[in-house]
């Protein structure tokens, strides 16, 4: 797999889009990191990682009746095309309404972290 964000985006959206209630993929410590983020933010219920051998993540969407918790999502930086912005021009995703999830020398941290922790880098994407 050359892009891990890509495919965590488009599994949790097919899988919003289906209404699954749990989602399952390949583990990595971006994608759990992202995972975890968005857990924190309120976008998906729960993120466990299963196996010992060979890492699962395990996923569980968040829904407000039978509307998905995440109504739109975008990837930015794409491995073609690294988009970085520094402490300075960190993007508001609708007005503070949505996140944009960045990784900086901090972690994998959303946008107004970044901005309190006064670091720019790679901005990973837009979800609201």
């Amino acid at each position: 797999m050359h892009d891990p964000i890509s495919d965590l985006l488009t599994r949790i959206r097919n899988a919003g889009l289906a209404q699954h209630r749990d989602l399952v993929l390949p583990h990595s410590r971006l994608k759990e990191s992202v995972a975890r983020l968005l857990q924190q933010e309120g976008f998906l219920a729960d993120v466990a990682v299963e196996g010992a051998k060979v890492k699962q993540l395990r996923l569980s969407l968040r829904y407000h009746g039978r509307r998905s918790a995440i109504t739109g999502l975008r990837q930015v930086s794409t491995p073609g095309l690294r988009r970085y912005v520094g402490a300075g021009s960190i993007p508001r995703v609708l007005g503070g309404l949505g996140v944009a999830v960045l990784s900086t020398p901090k972690g994998v941290v959303t946008g107004t972290d970044a901005r309190k922790l006064n670091v720019g880098g790679e901005v990973l994407c837009y979800i609201w």
